[in-house]
């Protein structure tokens, strides 16, 4: 493994706390993600802290992590996680290490955002299925999941409405203008 002490000063500087997690695995076990990542939220902390830059930006994690902030919200250090993913994903864009997928992900969740002010998950995997040139693939092992979480009343057939999408956009709009 090669070090970019380097790097791990740039992360620093934008999340200080970073130095701060002794590994106790909060993170990776309350995040509802964590079966689909290569790399766990307590390994990129533990990655950035040893400046393994080329294994932390190659990682799909940072592409998979929804940004729902649960590991950030039972941290016991109080490491702001979401805004270190936030920060490795631009580097990663920068340093041009994103996988194929990474950001197809990230612009399929931002874009239900944009449009109905939340995700709703199946319309998302369609779209992402969509956007991957997989909408026609059939994965044995997704089906299996999306049946257990539809079981379990975490996949919901249809979308739940809020009343506030212009508000959504509006903001959308805003950010888009300051780029």
């Amino acid at each position: 493994m090669k070090k970019d002490l380097a790097f791990t000063r740039t992360v620093a500087d934008e999340v200080p706390e970073i130095y701060r997690c002794y590994q106790c695995l909060t993170c990776t076990l309350g995040c509802p993600l964590a079966f689909a990542m290569d790399l766990y939220p307590h390994e990129i902390l533990k990655y950035v802290q040893l400046g393994a830059k080329d294994k932390v930006l190659a990682a799909s994690t940072l592409w998979v992590c929804a940004s729902c902030e649960t590991c950030s919200t039972r941290c016991p250090q109080e490491i702001e996680i979401v805004k270190l993913m936030d920060l490795l994903r631009r580097m990663a864009k920068e340093e041009g290490t994103v996988t194929e997928k990474g950001p197809k992900v990230n612009d399929a969740f931002l874009e239900a955002i944009r449009k109905k002010g939340r995700v709703h998950e199946l319309s998302l995997i369609l779209d992402l299925k969509r956007r991957t040139g997989g909408l026609f693939k059939l994965d044995i092992d997704e089906i299996r999941l999306g049946i257990e979480m539809f079981r379990h009343g975490k996949l919901k057939l249809l979308p739940t409405k809020i009343r506030e999408t212009e508000a959504m956009k509006r903001l959308f709009a805003r950010l888009e203008e300051e780029r």
